[in-house]
C-alpha cells in the first residue's frame, strides 16, 4: 500500500468520525434545548401554576409573612375574600330592587363579586397544587370542611341574589345497564 492510499484511507476514516461526532454533538445540543424549554403545559397546569404562585405571593404579603406550612383553611378563607375586590359578577343585596331578579332592567350599586364557579374551580387547583409541592393531604387546608360550606353558601347567596336557583344535575342511570338487568329479571319471571 503506497504511503497515498494510507492517506486516503485516514483521511476517510477520520472524516466518517468527524461526521459521527459532529451528529453526537447536534444531538446533544438538540437534548440541551429540549431541556432548556420546558414541556408545553396544558392551559389547567399553566393556570394552576399562576394560582399557585398567587396564593404563595398572598401568604408572603401577610403581617407577619405565613410559611406554608402554617397555612390553615383560615388563611384560604381570607384568601377568598380578598379575590372578591377583583370579581366581574354583580350578586345583588338584600335591599336591592334588583335582588332575586335574574336580568335587572338597569344599573345598581351592589358589589362585583368573584363567581361562585370561579372560586370552586380555584379551590379544585389550588388543592391539586397543595399536594404536588409536598403537602400531605391529611393537612391540605384547601380540602377543609370549612372551605366547602364558605363555598356553598357563596353558591346559595348568588343563586338567591340573582333569582336563579341552583340544581344539581342528576346523574344519569346507565340505561344500557337497566335493561339488560329488565331482560334477565324478566326471564326470571317466566
Amino acid at each position: 500500500m503506497s504511503s497515498s492510499d494510507q492517506g486516503r484511507e485516514s483521511g476517510e476514516g477520520s472524516s466518517s468520525r468527524s461526521a459521527s461526532a459532529s451528529a453526537d454533538q447536534y444531538q446533544q445540543q438538540q437534548q440541551q434545548q429540549q431541556q432548556q424549554q420546558p414541556a408545553q403545559l396544558s392551559r389547567y397546569e399553566s393556570q394552576k401554576r399562576r394560582d399557585w404562585n398567587t396564593f404563595g405571593q398572598y401568604l408572603r404579603n401577610q403581617r407577619p409573612p405565613v410559611a406554608l406550612p402554617q397555612c390553615s383553611y383560615n388563611h384560604v378563607l381570607d384568601f377568598l375574600r380578598y379575590l372578591d375586590q377583583f370579581g366581574k359578577t354583580k350578586v345583588h343585596i338584600q335591599g336591592c330592587v334588583f335582588f332575586g331578579q335574574p336580568d335587572p332592567a338597569g344599573p345598581c350599586t351592589c358589589p362585583l363579586r368573584q363567581a361562585w364557579g370561579s372560586l370552586d374551580a380555584l379551590i379544585g387547583r389550588l388543592r391539586a397544587a397543595y399536594e404536588e409541592n409536598g403537602g400531605l393531604p391529611e393537612t391540605n387546608p384547601f380540602a377543609s370542611g370549612a372551605i366547602r360550606v364558605y363555598l356553598r353558601e357563596v353558591r346559595d347567596s348568588q343563586a338567591k341574589a340573582r333569582g336563579i336557583p341552583y340544581k344539581k344535575k342528576k346523574k344519569k342511570r346507565n340505561q344500557m345497564k337497566g335493561a339488560i338487568n329488565e331482560g334477565t329479571s324478566s326471564s326470571f319471571q317466566m
